[in-house]
C-alpha cells in the first residue's frame, strides 16, 4: 500500500516541474474586467441588454444579474444568457422602450474557488441624475460575518476530518496490530463523523454565504437550489458520497479477519475513495481558478494528500506514545512511519512552494495585504512544525528501548512524547490559519 500511495504522490510531485518553469502569476477569485453600459455611463437611448465580461469562464448563474430602476423595480426580462463567443461575457436582456431616468445593476456570481463575488454598477438614460448605491462596482463578498464565521470555522473542521482519516495509512502500514485498539479505531471514526458533518454543514451554509445573509437562511429553499446548481455543491455531495464509502471500507480493513486478497482490494478502494474526498478539497479551492488550473489542482492535491498522511500519522503516534502501550510495539511503528514522514514532509514543501508562488501576485503582497500576512503567518507555523519534527526524528534516532514489553522507556522516548504532542498542536494553528486563507481572496 505504501509503495502505490507514494507512487501516486510522486507523480503529482513531478508534474510540477513543467509548471514552475512555465508559470505565471494567478488571479484566484472571479473579477469584473468590463460592462456594457459602463459604470457611470450616460446613454441617448434605451440599451437591449445588460452585458459583463469576468476575469474566468463560471458558466450561466441563474438570477445573478438584476436591473432596477430609481424607484427599485425590476427590469430584467429573460434570465442570464451568454450574448455571443466569449465565454467569460454574459448578460440579461432589458424591457423594450425603458423611459429616462437612473439604472443599477446589481450582480452577484459564484466564482470558480466556490466565493462570492458581488457589487452594483449603474447609468443612466438622458440627462437626468446618476443614481448609486455605496460600494460601486467593488468586489466585496458581503457576506454576514456569522455566517462568514461559522463557514471558515467549519471548513477548518473538514480539514481536520481528513488529517484524522489520514491516520489510516499509518494504521495499515506503521502499526497494523493497531487496527484493533480501540483508540485508534475511535480516531478514525471521529474523522469519518468529522468529514461528513462538515461537509453538509458546509453544504447548507454556501447559500446564505454567497447570498449575504445570516444562518436563519440556511434552509432556504431557493438558496439550496442555488447551491445544486454550482460546481461547489455538486462536489460536496460526492464528497458526503465517497465518505459514506470510505466508511464502508475502513470497517472491512480494520477487521482483523480480512483476507490478504480482499485486504488489497479494500485498500485500492480507499485510495481511490480518499482521492475523491481531496479532490472535492483541491476543485473548489484557490488553485482551480489558476490559469494553469490542472498544474495547480495537482499540486493543491499533492499539498493535501501528504499533509493527512503526516498529520494522521502524528496523531496516531501521539496515541501510541501515551504510555500505556510497550516499547516493542512503538519502536517497528516509528521505524515505518519515519520516511513516511519524511516523503511527505518534501512533498508538501515542494507544493506548497509551488502554490505559494502561483497564488501569491507579488512579493509585497506578503506584507501588504490580508491574505499575505495569513499566508506568512501559515509559513511560520510550518516552519515551527519542522523545527519539532526534527527533534522527534532525533530522538528517533537514538533509539527507543523497553524491559519486558512492560512500557518502561528512556528519557529519548519521554522527549518524543512532548515533542509529537506539541506538533499536534501546532498542526492545529496551521489548519486554522489554512481554513482562514481558504476564505480569502489573494488578490484582495
Amino acid at each position: 500500500m505504501t509503495g502505490r500511495l507514494f507512487a501516486l504522490l510522486a507523480l503529482v510531485a513531478a508534474w510540477l516541474g513543467v509548471a514552475v518553469l512555465t508559470a505565471a502569476p494567478a488571479s484566484a477569485h472571479v473579477e469584473l474586467l468590463s460592462s456594457n453600459p459602463a459604470d457611470g455611463a450616460r446613454l441617448t437611448s434605451a440599451p437591449a441588454r445588460v452585458s459583463i465580461t469576468l476575469s474566468e469562464n463560471i458558466g450561466i448563474q441563474p438570477n445573478s444579474i438584476k436591473v432596477v430602476d430609481a424607484h427599485g423595480t425590476d427590469v430584467v426580462s429573460g434570465p442570464v444568457f451568454q450574448p455571443g463567443e466569449v465565454a467569460e461575457e454574459v448578460a440579461v436582456a432589458l424591457e423594450p422602450d425603458l423611459p429616462d431616468g437612473s439604472y443599477l445593476v446589481e450582480y452577484a456570481f459564484v466564482s470558480a474557488d466556490s466565493h462570492p463575488v458581488r457589487g452594483t454598477i449603474a447609468f443612466v438614460i438622458g440627462t437626468g441624475p446618476l443614481i448609486t448605491s455605496a460600494g460601486a462596482v467593488s468586489a466585496s463578498t458581503g457576506t454576514d460575518p456569522v455566517t462568514d464565521a461559522l463557514f471558515t470555522t467549519f471548513r477548518w473542521g473538514s480539514f481536520g476530518g481528513v488529517a484524522l482519516l489520514g491516520g489510516l495509512v499509518f494504521l495499515l502500514v506503521c502499526r497494523p496490530g493497531g487496527r484493533a485498539d480501540p483508540a485508534a479505531r475511535k480516531l478514525i471514526t471521529a474523522g469519518l463523523w468529522l468529514s461528513g458533518v462538515t461537509a453538509v454543514a458546509g453544504f447548507l451554509l454556501q447559500g446564505p454565504y454567497v447570498a449575504g445573509r445570516g444562518v436563519g437562511a440556511l434552509f432556504d429553499g431557493e438558496l439550496i437550489e442555488a447551491t445544486l446548481r454550482v460546481a461547489y455543491g455538486k462536489l460536496l455531495l460526492l464528497r458526503l458520497a465517497a465518505i459514506v464509502a470510505l466508511a464502508v471500507i475502513v470497517r472491512r480493513l480494520l477487521a482483523g479477519d480480512l483476507p490478504d486478497r480482499l485486504r488489497s482490494r479494500y485498500e485500492n478502494l480507499g485510495i481511490a475513495a480518499g482521492f475523491i474526498v481531496m479532490l472535492s478539497f483541491s476543485a473548489t479551492g484557490h488553485a482551480v481558478a489558476d490559469k494553469i488550473m490542472f498544474l495547480s489542482v495537482t499540486a493543491d492535491l499533492a499539498h493535501f494528500g501528504a499533509m493527512a498522511v503526516w498529520v494522521g500519522g502524528l496523531i496516531q503516534l501521539a496515541v501510541l506514545l501515551r504510555g500505556r502501550y510497550p516499547a516493542s510495539e512503538a519502536e517497528p511503528a516509528l521505524a515505518r512511519f519515519h520516511p513516511i514522514a519524511t516523503r511527505s514532509i518534501v512533498i508538501m514543501v515542494v507544493s506548497g512552494a509551488y502554490l505559494g508562488f502561483r497564488l501569491v501576485p507579488s512579493v509585497e503582497a506578503l506584507w501588504t495585504s490580508a491574505y499575505g500576512i495569513v499566508f506568512v503567518l501559515k509559513l511560520t507555523g510550518f516552519a515551527a512544525l519542522l523545527l519539532v519534527a526534527n527533534l522527534s526524528r532525533t530522538a528517533v534516532r537514538r533509539g527507543i528501548s523497553g524491559r519486558g514489553g512492560t512500557g518502561v522507556v528512556t528519557a529519548d522516548l519521554r522527549k518524543l512524547r512532548v515533542s509529537v504532542g506539541v506538533e499536534v498542536m501546532i498542526v492545529a494553528v496551521v489548519l486554522a490559519l489554512a481554513a482562514a486563507l481558504s476564505s480569502m481572496s489573494p488578490t484582495g
